[in-house]
């Protein structure tokens, strides 16, 4: 478990944010937040403990700092803003990452859409749909979602 999340922060270099976003669109990293992003926002709101919630993920399992966080969470929001649908961020994961790196991203969803106390019959349906995307069969996103609790 310890080498998917060692493969899911890949070529992140501590204190930095990589290159991502608008330098660089087809990063995994920005792709992944993105759907954070997407999730936490699916019940209508942001919540500040769903924002330092993902915060916390950026920096623990991608490896930047404080402002390395803020700037890839801004890209991120703002590359889900432009976005037509969740395709083009679930099609960069599928592409980057293993199934186990796939599994942990939805621990990962499933820490952000419990992070405010309650899911939303929204984020539920959410996070089924990119599960599907994401090629996550029930029983992965099941064993996840348990984890996450």
């Amino acid at each position: 478990m310890l080498d998917a999340i060692r493969k899911l922060i890949g070529d992140s270099v501590p204190g930095t944010p990589g290159t991502h976003s608008r330098l660089h669109p087809h990063d995994v990293r920005v792709a992944a937040c993105a759907l954070l992003v997407e999730l936490a926002c699916a019940d209508g709101e942001f919540s500040e403990a769903e924002q330092a919630r993902i915060m916390d993920i950026l920096q623990r399992h991608f490896g930047v700092d404080d402002a390395g966080a803020k700037q890839m969470l801004a890209e991120a929001a703002a590359a889900n803003h432009d976005a037509v649908d969740h395709f083009v961020f679930t099609r960069q994961v599928v592409k980057d990452y293993d199934v186990a790196q796939r599994i942990v991203l939805a621990e990962l969803m499933w820490q952000v859409a419990l992070a405010d106390g309650s899911l939303d019959s929204q984020e539920s349906y959410l996070m089924r749909k990119l599960a599907s995307l994401l090629q996550l069969e029930p029983a992965f996103l099941a064993q996840a979602r348990k984890k996450a609790e």
